[in-house]
């Protein structure tokens, strides 16, 4: 009993000294700020009739039928729609080049919100789970990694009380807990719903899915819903997938092989359904399960930059081009320059 309890004591220490899967949050954030940044672009050219206070939408009608909330609701003018867009795709790129912290997200969340409630007919189901995880986020030190250097947040922090700051390793481990249970509950929720449909029962839901006009790949598509093979590996396969994903997270050893199976997973979702937005939003959630593989990347990325500058520099003092000239040569190209300037 003394032990087990020494045991927990023990973790629960670590978990308050130690914040864990800093770069796997922080590949979140980006991820996240990149698909806001897409959804602003790829709307662009129509961002007047979409969104627009005088679009497809009418801005009395918006307002009428609104039941949450939304920053495109107080005005009508044409200019503060412009203003708030505009502002939303500074946001998002703010967030994903890691500059104004915490401030920036919770900015980026409130007008993210506010462009997905201005149009849901173009959501594609990621936007819900982008609603709870950025305040997540909120709790992380989401900041600490793929961040443009400002100074700014490291000046504030040495202004905070020390015992503030060391509240930040646990509120940061919290943030990603919860991130990580959001996302194991997605897989769950979603593969038991599916267990309940006959087509999910006798094998044949992914053949209906891929013959939807919306979701179907012209070219692609029917080399999947033809071979029965394939539509019945990939309809039971997904329901496994699915219910057992947490089980496989819980385990280290077995950790980053599920993460990168649900990233194949949503990739393929993004390929042949064309939902780019959700698939891209499940894969930056699954980033915290494997931010000890990008750790590893990272290093051995600066590994092989360093390695390359040396080279250059040692290629660059070596030049046979400078071996072997003469001394006259050299001379006057140096003295030249200094003759110009007295």
């Amino acid at each position: 009993m003394k032990k087990s309890l020494k045991n927990f004591t023990d973790r629960l220490d670590f978990w308050s000294l130690h914040p864990v899967a800093v770069t796997g949050v922080s590949g979140t954030r980006v991820l996240l700020g990149f698909v806001g940044l897409m959804y602003y672009v790829s709307q662009y050219q129509e961002r007047n009739y979409l969104f627009g206070p005088d679009g497809v939408l009418p801005h009395e009608d918006f307002t009428a039928q609104l039941t949450g909330f939304s920053l495109y609701t107080l005005s009508a003018s044409p200019w503060y729609f412009q203003l708030v867009y505009h502002l939303g795709i500074a946001a998002a790129l703010a967030v994903m080049l890691g500059v104004g912290g915490r401030p920036g997200l919770v900015l980026h969340w409130a007008l993210l919100w506010s462009v997905y409630q201005r149009q849901p007919g173009l959501l594609d189901g990621g936007d819900n789970l982008a609603y709870v995880v950025i305040p997540f986020l909120l709790l992380t030190r989401c900041y600490d990694r793929f961040s443009l250097p400002t100074g700014l947040a490291s000046r504030l922090t040495r202004r905070l009380p020390g015992h503030l700051r060391a509240m930040s390793v646990p509120f940061h481990n919290l943030g990603v807990l919860m991130v990580a249970a959001q996302i194991c509950l997605v897989y769950v929720v979603s593969g038991l719903y599916k267990v309940m449909g006959e087509e999910w029962q006798d094998g044949t839901a992914l053949f209906y899915i891929m013959r939807v006009a919306e979701f179907e790949l012209p070219g692609w598509s029917h080399l999947v819903y033809e071979n029965d093979v394939l539509v019945v590996l990939g309809t039971y396969g997904t329901v496994a997938f699915l219910v057992y994903f947490p089980m496989g997270v819980l385990v280290p050893a077995l950790r980053p092989w599920a993460a990168t199976a649900s990233i194949c997973f949503h990739l393929s979702i993004a390929f042949f359904m064309g939902l780019t937005g959700f698939a891209l939003t499940m894969i930056a959630c699954d980033l915290v399960f494997l931010s000890g593989a990008l750790d590893r990347a990272v290093l051995w990325a600066r590994g092989r930059l360093a390695r390359h500058l040396t080279s250059q520099a040692d290629t660059a003092s070596a030049d046979p081009s400078e071996e072997g000239r003469p001394s006259g040569e050299h001379g006057a190209r140096t003295t030249a320059p200094e003759a110009e300037l007295v």
